[in-house]
C-alpha cells in the first residue's frame, strides 16, 4: 500500500468519530470568523502587489531585455547537445514546473523543480537559497553540467555569433557585446531574469473573498465555498499555516525542516539551507560582489548578515502557495503526489525528525477526514483562472529580425 495510503487508513478511526458526532453539522453550519480570524485573512493580500523593479539588475523592467530573455529561455544555444533550455524543467503548460518528482535536463537533478511565478516577491532563491538575487539563481542552471552544462566563454560566444543575438543584447544593454566574458555570462542572467519576473499569477477565488470581507461585503462573502471557508479556519486557526505561508504571495520566505527526509538517496544527504548559505556567501555573483547593479548595496543587507547554523541542516524554502493546486508534486524532492498527500503528512508528521535544537513550529495535526477536505479545498482557491498554462510575452520586432 502506497505511504499516503497508509496514512489515510491510520486516520479512519477519527474520521469515522468526527463525520458521526459533526459531519451534518459541519457541512450545514455557515462559517463566521472571528475578528482575530478576519484580520489575518486580510493580511494575505491585497492582490496583486504593485509591480516593482529590482535595483541590482539595470534592465529589471526593460521591455528590450524581457525580449532578450524570453527568447534565451527556449533556446538551447547554451547547452552542449543543443537541445537543453531553461523551458525543459519550466514548462508553460505546466505552470512552469515539469510534472516530474525530481526535475531532468542534461541529467538527473535532487530537487524538483520549483515553479516561476512571482519571483521578485522573493528574496532568497532555490530550495535552498543558494542565490540572493533572480539573476544569480538563473547564473546556477547555466553553469550546472547537470542542467545547461554551459560557461561563460560558450556564452559569450553564443551571443556574439548567434543570429542576430549580438544585436538583441546591444539593443537590452545600449552597448556591444562586451570581450569580458563573465560579464556576458552575468548579463545574459539579467535578462532571462528580467523575463522571469513577468510570470506571476493572477486574482484567485480567495482573493475575491478575502477582498469582500475586508470590505464587509456579506454577499459576495457568501458566494466562497463553505467548505473553503473551513479549510481556511484551520489554516490561520489550529493548523497554525499562516505561520510559514505569510502574507500576500503566502510564504514568509524562509527556510524550515517540515519533517521530510533530507536523503537524495542511501547514503547522501540534501543539506538545504546549510549548504545555500555556504554558497551564496562564497558566491562572486552574490550581491556583495561586482555585478550588483544597486550602488548603494542596499539589496545585499540580507546576504551581509546571514549566519551559518548547525540547525540549518535540512531546511528548505517555504514556496508559495499561489497557483498551488496545478504544481505537483510538492516538496524539495518532490515526495508527495498530491496536495492530500501533504495534508495528510502534515496531519500525523513524525515530530521525531525534526531538529531537537531548532524551532519547533509544526506540531501533529490529527485532522479527521472532513478537515483534509477542507483543508484541500481551500488551498484550491488559491489557484488563478489560468491554471497550469500560464501566459508568456509576445516577442518584440526589432531591426534584428
Amino acid at each position: 500500500m502506497p505511504p499516503a495510503h497508509r496514512a489515510i487508513a491510520r486516520l479512519a478511526p477519527l474520521a469515522f468519530a468526527a463525520g458521526c458526532l459533526v459531519g451534518t453539522a459541519r457541512a450545514d453550519a455557515p462559517v463566521a470568523f472571528t475578528d482575530e480570524e478576519i484580520a489575518r485573512i486580510v493580511a494575505h493580500g491585497p492582490w496583486p502587489p504593485p509591480v516593482t523593479h529590482d535595483p541590482s539588475n539595470r534592465v529589471s523592467g526593460d521591455p528590450y531585455a524581457i525580449d532578450l530573455g524570453r527568447r534565451l529561455f527556449f533556446d538551447p544555444r547554451f547547452s552542449p547537445n543543443g537541445y537543453v533550455a531553461c523551458v525543459a524543467c519550466h514548462q508553460p503548460d505546466r505552470a512552469f514546473t515539469d510534472s516530474l518528482a525530481r526535475a531532468h535536463a542534461l541529467g538527473p537533478l535532487d530537487r524538483n523543480a520549483q515553479s516561476l511565478a512571482n519571483l521578485r516577491l522573493q528574496r532568497w532563491y532555490g530550495w535552498g537559497g543558494t542565490s540572493d538575487s533572480l539573476w544569480m539563481q538563473t547564473l546556477r542552471p547555466i553553469l550546472d553540467a547537470r542542467e545547461l552544462g554551459s560557461s561563460a566563454q560558450a556564452v559569450a560566444h553564443a551571443m556574439r555569433t548567434g543570429d542576430g543575438m549580438a544585436c538583441r543584447y546591444q539593443v537590452a544593454f545600449k552597448r556591444p557585446v562586451p570581450a569580458n566574458d563573465e560579464l556576458v555570462l552575468v548579463d545574459v542572467a539579467k535578462a532571462l531574469a528580467a523575463f522571469e519576473e513577468t510570470l506571476t499569477t493572477g486574482r484567485t477565488p480567495f482573493d475575491e473573498f478575502r477582498d469582500a470581507l475586508a470590505a464587509g461585503d456579506h454577499a459576495a462573502e457568501a458566494r466562497y465555498p463553505e467548505a473553503a471557508k473551513r479549510g481556511l479556519r484551520l489554516f490561520e486557526g489550529r493548523g497554525n499555516c499562516f505561520v510559514c505561508h505569510s502574507g500576500p504571495n503566502f510564504t514568509n520566505g524562509e527556510f524550515h525542516d517540515s519533517g521530510v527526509p533530507f536523503f537524495i538517496r542511501p547514503g547522501v544527504i540534501d543539506p538545504g539551507r546549510y549548504d545555500g548559505i555556504r554558497n551564496v556567501r562564497a558566491s562572486p555573483f552574490n550581491l556583495l560582489g561586482q555585478y550588483n547593479d544597486d550602488p548603494a548595496r542596499a539589496t545585499a543587507q540580507a546576504t551581509r548578515h546571514v549566519q551559518l547554523e548547525h540547525r540549518n541542516w535540512g531546511e528548505f524554502r517555504t514556496p508559495s502557495l499561489r497557483n498551488v493546486a496545478v504544481t505537483a508534486p510538492y516538496m524539495h524532492d518532490g515526495t508527495f503526489p498530491t496536495l492530500r498527500d501533504v495534508v495528510v503528512h502534515y496531519s500525523e508528521l513524525d515530530e521525531d525528525r525534526l531538529h531537537a535544537d531548532g524551532e519547533r513550529i509544526l506540531r501533529r495535526l490529527d485532522l479527521s477526514f472532513s478537515e483534509i477536505d477542507d483543508l484541500v479545498a481551500f488551498l484550491e482557491t488559491l489557484t488563478d483562472a489560468d491554471g497550469e498554462r500560464r501566459r508568456v510575452p509576445a516577442p518584440l520586432a526589432l531591426p534584428c529580425d
